[in-house]
């Protein structure tokens, strides 16, 4: 099952998921883009993005509008859904309209993998190495690996720190895609919020705090996370050609 939630009101994007991608609203467009994967459900707590998705026959759930973030708001959807514990669930962005149908492949297949092989791994993601330039916009979320693939921080900031301020160096960017299974979902909306969640402002870090593993998965991707006006001119530019 992919899920995506949909809170409408967005700090710095007001009413992002509802702007015109294309000629369909941005998380239609979303919903679009990965539903020949599987069964897709829209988690929201917006009756006008219910009946929006209705219109193009695509399914939705009315969830609460107290969520503090995505992956809380579709594990209500998953339980409302009555998903069995081993299912596997994925948490496809709202603002990913473009993004590609690979991406979402890789994650499945390595949820899969550690669902079968009982790995303990909680959370499942992607990444993909950007440039220096890119990287200073902490819009983009950067991700440090260990040896073993999985992930050891977090940030909108540019880590790891180049001392010698290589020009051409890369790093690795984080892609908001999250693969879980019910049962692992559901740990993970149990866990107390980490500080450092509240300072960067990504959800991904409770897992890390509390000493939880999430393995990564290396994709090509062209897409990105619209979370402003002018990263909305940019996918344009890139996907409307």
């Amino acid at each position: 099952m992919i899920i995506i939630p949909a809170r409408l009101n967005s700090s710095r994007f007001q009413n992002k998921i509802l702007v015109d991608i294309l000629g369909l609203p941005m998380v239609i467009r979303t919903a679009k883009q990965v539903s020949s994967l599987d069964d897709v459900t829209i988690a929201t707590d917006s009756e006008d993005v219910i009946r929006l998705a209705k219109e193009h026959g695509i399914n939705a759930i009315i969830t609460s509008n107290e969520h503090q973030s995505g992956t809380d708001r579709i594990n209500e959807a998953a339980k409302k859904l009555n998903l069995k514990e081993d299912d596997i669930v994925i948490n496809v962005q709202a603002d990913e309209p473009f993004i590609e149908v690979d991406v979402i492949k890789a994650v499945i297949s390595r949820v899969k993998e550690v669902r079968d092989n009982k790995e303990d791994i909680m959370i499942v993601s992607c990444h993909k190495k950007i440039s220096s330039q890119l990287a200073d916009d902490p819009n983009h979320v950067k991700v440090l690996l260990n040896d073993k693939g999985n992930a050891t921080y977090f940030s909108r900031s540019k880590i790891p720190y180049y001392r010698d301020h290589y020009e051409n160096a890369t790093y690795n960017g984080h892609l908001g895609i999250y693969g879980f299974t019910v049962k692992s979902l559901d740990e993970f909306c149990k866990l107390p919020a980490a500080q450092t969640e509240s300072i960067e402002k990504l959800e991904q870090l409770r897992a890390i705090y509390h000493e939880k593993k999430i393995a990564m998965v290396e994709v090509e991707s062209k897409s990105f996370g619209i979370d402003t006006e002018e990263d909305l001119k940019n996918a344009l530019n890139i996907f409307a050609k």
